[in-house]
């Protein structure tokens, strides 16, 4: 049994704040929080929906044996896994040059290439690979060839999985989860109907064979602060996006952010003041107050009020509550707010797709009798009282879970552990 739900939602966000603060100063011997017994389990399922657990391992000296025990057991198994990605990675390299292919490494993928992280610090759900709109068909014979099968279509990408792809249920990462690749032809998001495409940015000037970096650390960053930009509005940014922003900062200079006023872009980066807005609330002095300036005066006034005032807890799954209207105040146009409004009212056939995949393909949502209601039911149920989300209450139970004696002998007799993937 779940204790109270408004017990959860507190303690979720004290442990995340904290959480946050303790990753930001980076420095070992902070006190130990004075957290109850249901906090440390929740400080548990916030670290890793997150992914922040093997980052923490470095450093953390809290003294509380549970809370050490799991963030080295989530390091030992992203640093297994990190080499299971790097050897997957090669072979599309190779594939990919012998096949006179060019691609892009996204993400946490570029950002370990560049030496900012080390094996076993950043955890990656999955590899993201770009890829000119051309080349698409090249790409997926490629894939298919290295045993994968596509998973599901949507906007943004096409999800490819390994064909025998047997998913493991862990709290946090696990050595064995199958690895997916994410391919892209366009990098774009929905904020929170219009899209914002920087792909041209992305693409190197000069491709070779194989798979190339981003064309430069500006590039890199506009990526990064999209993607964060994206998940702010969803309500699902994760500490880690912060930590990739901040730490990818470090190394730029002042070329490297004028590429987000990129000569070619037909607007200005509007959507990058909110995440380096948050980036700046926990990461002192990592992004220059130059730059912030610029970009606030760029924001549109309701979303640059808001940014000013939001805290990690309030965009991302520690907030326990689904919101009626995630991300409204993203819309820069009564337009924008229309179209927003009449697809929460009534979805398009591709939200209704992409929930359907979403239902068949995730493990949190699972044997969850919320997600195959009606819309209908779903609004109803909303307007009459508050709804908790799906996937942070997977990540809540799998942490109790894990707690408990029986589930402790369990995983000793069984390796394969219980809980969120």
């Amino acid at each position: 049994m779940l204790p109270p739900l408004k017990t959860v939602r507190r303690g979720l966000r004290r442990t995340t704040e904290g959480l946050a603060v303790e990753l930001a100063a980076a420095r070992p011997g902070s006190a130990t929080p004075s957290w109850s017994a249901l906090e440390w389990q929740l400080a548990c399922a916030s670290a890793a929906t997150h992914g922040v657990s093997p980052l923490l391992s470095g450093f953390s000296t809290w003294q509380h044996r549970p809370w050490q025990q799991f963030l080295a057991s989530q390091r030992e198994h992203v640093e297994h896994r990190h080499r299971r990605i790097t050897a997957l990675l090669s072979r599309v390299d190779e594939s990919a040059r012998d096949a006179s292919l060019s691609l892009v490494a996204l993400k946490g993928s570029a950002l370990h290439a560049l030496g900012i992280y080390t094996p076993g610090e950043r955890p990656m759900a999955d590899i993201d690979l770009l890829v000119r709109e051309c080349d698409v068909n090249v790409a997926i014979r490629l894939l298919l060839d290295l045993g994968y099968v596509e998973s599901f279509v949507q906007w943004k990408h096409r999800v490819f999985k390994p064909a025998t792809d047997h998913p493991v249920f862990s709290l946090g990462e696990h050595r064995d989860t199958p690895i997916n690749i994410e391919l892209h032809t366009h990098i774009q998001e929905r904020l929170p109907i219009a899209a914002v495409d920087i792909t041209e940015r992305i693409l190197p000037h000069a491709p070779l064979p194989g798979v190339n970096p981003y064309p430069s650390n500006g590039a890199l960053m506009s990526h990064l602060l999209l993607h964060a930009a994206g998940n702010i509005c969803g309500r699902s940014l994760r500490l880690m996006h912060l930590n990739d922003i901040s730490l990818l900062a470090t190394r730029m200079v002042a070329s490297d952010w004028d590429v987000l006023w990129d000569e070619r872009a037909t607007e200005s980066p509007w959507w990058a003041f909110p995440p380096l807005s948050l980036v700046a609330r926990y990461y002192t002095n990592a992004i220059p107050e130059a730059v912030i300036t610029r970009l606030e005066r760029d924001c549109p006034p309701l979303l640059r009020a808001m940014s000013r005032h939001q805290k990690l807890t309030d965009v991302s799954c520690s907030d326990l509550w689904l919101h009626a209207l995630p991300g409204i105040e993203w819309s820069r146009s009564f337009r924008d707010v229309g179209r927003y409004l009449a697809n929460r009212v009534r979805p398009t056939e591709e939200s209704i797709k992409e929930r359907a995949d979403m239902v068949r393909t995730q493990l949190w949502l699972r044997g969850q009798s919320w997600v195959t209601l009606k819309h209908g039911r779903r609004m109803l149920t909303r307007l009459l009282g508050a709804v908790p989300r799906m996937d942070t209450l997977y990540a809540v139970r799998a942490a109790l879970d894990a707690s408990t004696p029986e589930t402790r002998q369990r995983s000793a007799d069984h390796p394969t552990p219980v809980g969120a993937g």
